[in-house]
């Protein structure tokens, strides 16, 4: 299970925050995401240097824009939702463009895209920055619930293994001459989905009577050394620190 594979967000790299201990980058980007929220939503200049610091991060890690700006596409729902609040709010309202919005609206929107946007790019540098299953050895090295991070591991490592079962199954149906067309091809797809759940389930006991016959006693080995230095800790934290220090000048 330790034998990983590049995930599509990560970006292989030597950069200075790629060389950080996963635990390292975990615990500051939940520390400036915290520090984001705490702001006031008043205080445009704190957001602007918000992003000046994610933007000071990526050129170290050496992420292209246009990488972020692709996976900022998973933001779309939460944008859409902030452009409504103005036109469904309640309280004083003003007209833009010919629009009735309302003004608390406008400051919720505006809160919601700032602070969103900003969380946003920070798990995509993390993600850039950490392969998946390294970020889980850290999430494990902070004393997360261990029993948490075990079947997260299993559902990173396992998930392409069912995603390709359900591609055999597909060429199979399609082989056949099935061809999903109208709702009269349901129940063949209900069959198929009932078929890949009880190949998936039978596939996680052998698994498991496999992972016992080799001496599993509920905790996953560590097999990499994760020990975070003083100096790696400075320098992940570095930037919530620079982020407390603008929520206080905006205080």
């Amino acid at each position: 299970m330790a034998a990983g594979h590049h995930h599509q967000l990560y970006l292989p790299g030597d950069s200075v925050v790629h060389r950080l201990p996963p635990q390292c980058k975990l615990l500051a980007v939940f520390a400036f995401a915290l520090v984001v929220v705490a702001t006031p939503r008043e205080r445009f200049w704190a957001f602007a240097a918000y992003a000046v610091l994610l933007v000071a991060v990526a050129v170290a890690a050496r992420v292209p824009l246009a990488h972020l700006l692709r996976r900022m596409v998973i933001e779309v729902p939460f944008v859409l939702f902030a452009f409504l609040i103005p036109v469904v709010g309640l309280g004083e309202r003003i007209t833009v463009l010919g629009l009735s919005l309302s003004v608390p609206g406008l400051w919720a929107a505006w809160n919601i895209l700032a602070k969103a946007t900003l969380g946003v790019i920070a798990s995509i540098l993390l993600a850039a920055t950490t392969e998946p299953r390294v970020i889980l050895m850290g999430a494990q090295r902070l004393r997360l619930p261990s029993l948490l991070v075990q079947i997260a591991m299993f559902m990173l490592r396992y998930m392409d293994v069912i995603m390709e079962e359900m591609r055999r199954m597909r060429v199979a149906r399609e082989s056949r001459g099935f061809e999903a067309r109208n709702f009269r091809q349901i129940p063949v797809i209900a069959r198929s989905a009932g078929a890949l759940f009880i190949r998936s389930y039978e596939r996680g006991e052998r698994v498991h009577l496999a992972m016992l016959s080799r001496g599993y006693t509920g905790q996953m080995p560590i097999i990499q050394d994760l020990s975070a230095s003083v100096r790696q800790w400075g320098a992940a934290l570095a930037l919530p620190a620079a982020a407390l220090a603008v929520l206080g000048l905006s205080w």
